[in-house]
């Protein structure tokens, strides 16, 4: 579903222009004749934002940051919105052994939504980072330690209210670690953390939706991908 942005319909109708074509001339912008003072002033506006460039040769084209804003634009609404999309995230469930026992690196999340629920070290992939430094970040940034990680599946996570509207619609590249090192942060600013084995997982009060089939997914020989809708009573 779009959302509404916090854009001027005049800049919005003069970027839709540029999006369609690589340049235009000045009246080429302004095919609903908006009076020449307001259209001046939009154009001007979108020049400092960085997102409109005047050419050596008189013409207008959108800059790099410019084509990436206005590609996001839903150009099939009736008004100036952005095509709203899924969060790509990564879940980093570390594994070790113990005296023949598996324990699973769980973090208790201590901030809304979501607030007191378990599961894995979760994190938002920034804007051009890969998949592994994002998983190598949320995991020292949040519990202090470094691990060998690897890629095993991806899990798109829908998020319902039980009467059916949507709350979070997230993909997860899910990462196994391996060989843990470092000393455990067991208290961060916004959760806990601990190794705990299955069983002791599986006794929480609050458990992520999906943290099962997560752990499951850790073990795969191959890489899987899972999909699933939850209803959501707590958020």
């Amino acid at each position: 579903m779009p959302h509404a942005i916090d854009l001027h319909p005049i800049q919005g109708d003069l970027l839709r222009v540029l999006l369609f074509q690589p340049q235009a001339r000045y009246t080429d912008l302004n095919p609903k004749r908006v009076p020449t003072d307001q259209f001046t002033f939009h154009l001007k506006r979108l020049v400092e934002l960085g997102y409109v460039t005047k050419q050596s040769d008189g013409l207008y084209s959108l800059t790099a940051t410019g084509k990436e804003f206005a590609n996001r634009f839903d150009t099939d609404a009736p008004k100036l919105a952005i095509e709203r999309q899924a969060k790509l995230g990564v879940s980093v469930g570390c594994v070790r052994e113990v005296d023949g026992v598996t324990q699973y690196l769980v973090q208790q999340r201590l901030k809304q939504p979501f607030f007191g629920y378990y599961g894995f070290v979760t994190g938002k992939v920034r804007w051009g980072e890969k998949v592994l430094e994002t998983a190598a970040r949320e995991l020292e940034e949040e519990t202090g330690l470094q691990a060998d990680l690897t890629l095993v599946g991806v899990k798109h996570k829908m998020d319902y209210t039980a009467d059916g509207n949507m709350l979070e619609d997230k993909f997860f590249f899910s990462v196994r670690g391996e060989h843990a090192r470092g000393t455990l942060r067991e208290t961060f600013d916004g959760g806990k953390n601990a190794w705990l084995t299955r069983h002791d997982i599986e006794k929480l009060p609050k458990i992520f939706h999906g943290m099962r089939e997560g752990m499951d997914m850790l073990h795969s020989p191959a890489l899987v991908f899972d999909e699933a809708t939850y209803k959501v009573e707590e958020y």
